[in-house]
């Protein structure tokens, strides 16, 4: 029989952390099931869906550990199993989402909308809960792109977000007629992107994506004011005019305290379906060397695609595409993203513990 038993199992992995939250597993009741054999050594470990994206590479950390720490085990199998943990209420509108994470940019054009959605869609792929937010309130895309039109309805002075195969939807391109002009000023912008927040029914959700505005107006400020927001990606071209405005748009979101996740170059190169070569249309590496500069991780490049162009312009972004390699920058990205998060909260401090009033 093996030299050692489930308790000392539950031992070396009573601090293997949680993606989610940073904690060790042992603290959080995520160690389901312990398996010793003479030929085995399993275990269960739950993980919400909010680190669905992490779960493989969870899995594989998990099983390094056990193996180095039992190396009589003849084999080690991790399970990863579902693990249910309610969104707490966040900020002072009580919105009930794990984390929050704004996409923005310095200047229009650069495929933030896209990419925006793309985020979403990937994270809702791989088995998390995810609302999309278009707080670009002058110039609505998301519905477009993921060819919602429907109108939201209102159950008990609630807004009901649109559910896109499982996606929840909310924007003001679904609240006002197609081609008409939203002309506000700051406090009715403010006013309306509280009530996205405050009454919208998004249910219990691991990630709300919010499309932001580009440049770098006063809803950053908003949202800031209105709840903590986990962190922002930033969209951006190689060329160095918008590497300008990015840089504006890293300082905007410093100078509100939201912690930088990323800089995202879009629009990276095109790679020629008739010869494969890759032609650097607006030069290449400049976001990545920007993002070195000032210190700010890179989530990943993505290059001009004329299916990506083609369904977004149909109405058709779905997350799903003929090129495989496309696909894969999405994925790549996505996880980028919640790693950033996860390593960002396991770097900060413990909550402290609050007593029970």
């Amino acid at each position: 029989m093996p030299s050692f038993d489930a308790d000392s199992v539950a031992a070396v992995l009573r601090e293997f952390q949680d993606p989610e939250t940073g904690r060790g597993i042992g603290a959080l009741g995520q160690l389901k099931n312990v398996r010793i054999t003479d030929d085995l050594l399993a275990v269960d470990l739950g993980l919400t869906s909010w680190g669905a994206p992490l779960a493989d590479e969870t899995r594989q950390a998990c099983e390094a550990l056990l193996k180095s720490s039992f190396p009589n085990a003849r084999k080690v199998e991790v399970k990863i199993v579902p693990h249910e943990r309610p969104a707490d209420k966040i900020g002072q509108i009580g919105l009930t989402a794990k984390s929050v994470i704004a996409v923005g940019s310095g200047k229009g054009g650069v495929g933030k909308s896209t990419l925006a959605t793309m985020i979403a869609l990937g994270l809702k792929r791989e088995g998390c809960k995810v609302g999309i937010m278009d707080a670009d309130v002058y110039g609505p895309s998301v519905p477009h792109l993921l060819g919602v039109t429907e109108r939201p309805t209102a159950i008990n002075n609630r807004l009901q977000p649109i559910d896109k195969e499982g996606l929840k939807v909310m924007s003001m391109g679904l609240l006002v007629p197609p081609g008409e002009a939203v002309v506000w000023r700051g406090p009715m912008l403010h006013g309306a992107v509280t009530q996205f927040l405050r009454d919208t029914n998004w249910g219990d959700l691991d990630y709300l994506i919010i499309d932001m505005p580009p440049g770098t107006g006063d809803i950053a400020l908003t949202l800031s004011q209105l709840l903590p927001l986990t962190g922002a990606v930033v969209v951006c071209t190689p060329q160095d005019v918008a590497l300008l405005d990015a840089v504006k748009a890293i300082a905007m979101f410093r100078k509100v305290n939201i912690p930088l996740l990323g800089l995202v170059e879009n629009m990276s190169y095109f790679l020629c379906p008739d010869n494969n070569k890759r032609y650097d249309i607006f030069g290449c590496g400049g976001a990545k060397a920007k993002a070195a500069e000032l210190s700010v991780p890179f989530l990943g490049d993505v290059p001009i695609n004329i299916d990506l162009r083609k369904r977004g312009d149909d109405g058709a972004t779905d997350g799903n595409y003929d090129d495989e390699a496309v696909a894969k920058y999405f994925q790549d990205i996505c996880r980028n993203v919640v790693r950033n998060v996860a390593t960002a909260r396991a770097l900060s401090p413990p909550l402290p513990s609050l007593p029970v009033l």
